[in-house]
């Protein structure tokens, strides 16, 4: 497995298609999560606490047909849409296919949401 040192690195190594689905998904994330993004456990994890991986909000994993953007209390945060699906303890996620599938207006409510909860305790 590639080792990337940068959420931008790891960004520029994908398939033409998850490269699209991630450079429309980041700056949506940039702007709940400012500068808190970093390469942990291989794909970009953005957290709250001094180092990455404490207090993780969110993560973007690329696979071979799609793109997962995950919630780490994902389990907690409305989702009128139902569209995050319950992974291990409180974690949910999508799987975005295609560049449609990037809901701007109702990942940033996912994301402030994820955010207030870790924030919250």
């Amino acid at each position: 497995m590639a080792k990337f040192a940068t959420v931008e690195q790891y960004v520029a190594s994908l398939p033409e298609a998850q490269r699209e689905i991630a450079d429309r998904l980041l700056p949506l994330i940039e702007k709940v999560l400012p500068g808190a993004g970093a390469i942990w456990h291989g794909h970009p994890v953005w957290s709250l606490g001094d180092k990455p991986g404490r207090s993780p909000v969110c993560l973007v994993k690329a696979y071979s047909a799609h793109v997962t953007f995950g919630l780490w209390r994902g389990g907690e945060v409305t989702d009128p849409s139902g569209r995050l699906e319950p992974g291990s303890r409180t974690m949910a996620a999508v799987k975005l296919r295609t560049l449609d599938d990037v809901d701007e207006e109702l990942f940033t409510a996912w994301l402030r949401q994820a955010r207030d909860l870790e924030t919250a305790g």
